[in-house]
């Protein structure tokens, strides 16, 4: 293991550890214990992109989808879902793409209203899912429907997520939309992109010491920090003068994950 970036170690293994299930650090920092794998194809979903080997969570995110998809396929014109990526069998790093994903805690949900959930594997990998977004997420486009509220509400409402991301448009426009409590609102969070899916990220199960959860959302429904989302997109405020550039992201080795992540790669 020595010398190889986390990515690449985790990224080479095809199946879950044989442990107890345990998310083990952050979103963006740890790895999954005992992951389960999301079936290809379930009654109301279809696993997407299945040759990145990214349809495994918790049991707690398994549970989610599939009841979530349940839902969507009582929703006019949705079959149940598209789920793109989870995380890999064991979490941790990915080879490409997210820095979060890491403890089997955070799904990709398609924008894209399945007709059918007998697609192939081929037709899952070319396939594309829809964007809402116009103006550079400062509105949604003619793709939106109120489905895609529903969907998002019924995610919200499960006690177990913790936040849902998705392009500030699409908030502002629920946040107009939703008539009745908005209470649920705040946790769906206005984020980059974010428009050919929605991302939801679960709350640490319970007793699951070595998991580190977010920060929660800040009190209320969180619809004017949308609105000046959308404002900022429409008419950026000029640059920082004084602004320091970012540091470069560092790309983590094993010895940054938790220390259980040794025994997580290692199991058989």
């Amino acid at each position: 293991m020595n010398g190889k970036l986390a990515k690449q170690l985790f990224g080479a293994i095809p199946e879950g550890s044989q442990q107890s299930p345990a998310p083990y650090g952050s979103y963006a920092k740890g790895c999954l214990a005992g992951g389960v794998e999301l079936a290809e194809t379930g009654p109301t979903w279809q696993a997407m992109r299945l040759s990145r080997n990214r349809n495994w969570g918790h049991p707690e995110l398994i549970d989610f989808v599939q009841n979530l998809s349940r839902f969507a396929a009582t929703q006019p014109g949705w079959a149940g879902l598209y789920v793109g990526d989870m995380s890999q069998p064991r979490g941790g790093p990915m080879l490409s793409g997210h820095r979060s994903h890491q403890i089997g805690l955070d799904a990709d949900i398609w924008m894209l209203a399945p007709k059918r959930l007998n697609l192939s594997a081929s037709e899952r990998e070319n396939i594309s899912s829809i964007s809402l977004r116009r103006s550079n997420g400062a509105y949604t486009n003619d793709n939106y429907t109120r489905q895609h509220m529903n969907i998002m509400k019924a995610a919200a409402k499960d006690p177990r997520v913790a936040r849902i991301f998705v392009f500030p448009g699409a908030k502002v426009r629920m946040c107009k939309e939703e008539k009745g409590d908005k209470s649920w609102l705040r946790k769906v969070r206005p984020w980059w992109g974010h428009h050919y899916h929605f991302h939801v990220r679960l709350s640490c199960p319970k007793g699951m010491r070595g998991c580190v959860d977010q920060a929660t959302p800040p009190a209320g429904d969180g619809c004017a920090d949308a609105q000046t989302w959308v404002k900022n997109i429409l008419n950026p405020p000029p640059p920082d003068p004084n602004a320091k550039p970012a540091k470069p992201r560092r790309e983590y080795t094993l010895a940054d994950l938790p220390n259980q992540c040794v025994g997580v790669l290692q199991s058989r």
